[in-house]
């Protein structure tokens, strides 16, 4: 690849890395590859806020010492 290209232009950037994964992954591989950078949907630090309502930074911190003490694989 040429050093010269200007990273700042997002267009070229895409287009340059767009056909790099072509090049080397052909166009599915590189069809599945950008597949697993999605967006996602939903909110998710609503999701997180309602997940993690009631449980303490500290409640974590020790059950995770109280796992390691067992051997515990996570």
């Amino acid at each position: 690849m040429e050093n010269s290209i200007d990273f700042r232009n997002a267009t070229l950037v895409r287009r340059v890395g767009l056909s790099a994964l072509k090049k080397e992954l052909g166009t599915v591989g590189m069809t599945y590859f950008i597949r697993q950078f999605n967006t996602g949907q939903g909110n998710y630090t609503a999701e997180r806020d309602r997940l993690l309502e009631g449980i303490a930074f500290d409640d974590v911190v020790k059950n995770v010492r109280e796992l390691d003490a067992r051997g515990a694989q996570v």
